[in-house]
């Protein structure tokens, strides 16, 4: 009984030693690892949501789109009201802020059907990659004939991305469920956020400002993507981030020395002022 205890142990000891050494690889590479398992969740989400599209279903997360104008009288807002966007690649939504009093409360969150290539911001001409930034959307950038049904130019390149060489053009929020560099929407989606773009432009606000983040910027998730080489340009967004989070008023945004500057806005901002090179008087 004791020599069979005896030989027991050299096996436990082994066992031990093999899964210290599985932790210790883990640890050591989680960063990759982590990456390739969120490469494959989103792979798996764009699937699934274009698997819905074709079958002619409504992504989970749609809002009544039947019924807008009850939805806005619930809340006491209106179209025509100055609106702002926020987009998160990770979790595929798109949020319509809404102007009432002197801040933005949030409308809708839609569900993002497709975007195209990985978390990171699109660097050139051709890469597949939907930009991730502040930019601004005015009348000029609407597209109602677009062959997405209909689409809004987020104006990329913008001054920090034309500060670093970035290239490329036509990069869009449309409908449809195809996707090379652009969010797409569905077309009963974009038809919705449309309609509250389109009048608040027409109600008088000059531009509306568009952030569009790599996933919810919460330090949990800032950590998790610590060993990321964007992980600075990601700081910079966060920025711009916790500072809408903070004040419910879209931030001005300027980019100073190629970096993005992000100063906080009064209550009678609309969001309306263009992102420019200029650096804060020394």
């Amino acid at each position: 009984m004791v020599a069979r205890h005896r030989r027991r142990w050299p096996v436990a000891i082994t066992i031990l030693g093999v899964l210290a050494a599985v932790a210790g690889l883990t640890y050591l590479f989680w960063p990759q690892i982590f990456a390739m398992i969120e490469d494959e969740l989103i792979y798996a989400q764009k699937s699934s949501n274009w698997a819905r599209y074709s079958a002619g279903e409504s992504l989970p997360g749609t809002p009544d789109l039947k019924n807008l104008p009850a939805r806005l009288a619930s809340r006491n807002l209106k179209l025509g009201a100055p609106v702002f966007m926020r987009i998160f690649k990770r979790e595929f939504e798109l949020e319509m802020w809404m102007k009432r009093g002197d801040r933005f409360e949030l409308f809708a969150t839609y569900p993002i059907c497709m975007w195209s290539g990985n978390l990171g911001p699109k660097l050139k001409q051709g890469d597949r990659q939907a930009p991730e930034g502040f930019y601004t959307v005015d009348s000029a950038a609407l597209n109602p004939n677009s062959q997405y049904h209909r689409s809004f130019n987020l104006g990329f390149p913008n001054a920090f991305d034309r500060a670093h060489a970035r290239t490329g053009s036509l990069l869009m929020v449309h409908g449809d469920c195809r996707s090379i560099g652009c969010y797409a929407m569905t077309d009963r989606v974009i038809d919705e956020v449309w309609s509250m773009l389109t009048s608040a432009l027409a109600g008088g606000q000059k531009r509306v400002q568009v952030q569009v983040f790599p996933f919810r910027m919460t330090e949990t998730n800032m950590s998790r993507h610590a060993a990321n080489p964007n992980i600075g340009f990601w700081r910079q967004l966060q920025a711009g981030h916790d500072a809408f989070v903070r004040d419910h008023v879209p931030p001005l945004v300027r980019v100073c020395d190629g970096r993005y500057a992000i100063r906080p806005a009064t209550g009678d901002s609309d969001g309306s002022a263009p992102i420019e090179v200029s650096c804060p008087a020394t």
